[in-house]
């Protein structure tokens, strides 16, 4: 399993595991698009096929950040709202490693 590393503002910067769930309680709004789109390619690179972007209920200002985000990635084959999430998830699917 791979990292992605954000620089956040803090003391050091950020390790988030490639592994297929990223927590974007973590980032700030104007964060979330290239974070996402950071995260999508690592895990399509880690020959993930499917990723969890937990974003949160709220407003729903970090799901229409993340929505975008993955509508104009060219790894994402479709996403959704991940209806079982209580916390406000979305899951892509991503392309198989021939057909990016």
């Amino acid at each position: 399993m791979g990292f992605g590393v954000w620089d956040l503002g803090f003391d050091s910067p950020h390790r988030v595991p490639i592994d297929g769930t990223l927590d974007l309680h973590a980032f700030l709004p104007s964060d979330t698009r290239s974070v996402v789109e950071e995260y999508v390619s690592a895990a399509h690179a880690a020959g993930l096929r499917e990723v969890r972007l937990i974003h949160g209920r709220g407003k729903g200002i970090q799901r229409g950040i993340v929505h975008q985000a993955l509508e104009r990635h060219p790894l994402v084959e479709e996403f959704w709202d991940a209806s079982e999430s209580h916390l406000g998830a979305t899951v892509a699917r991503l392309r198989s490693a021939g057909s990016s």
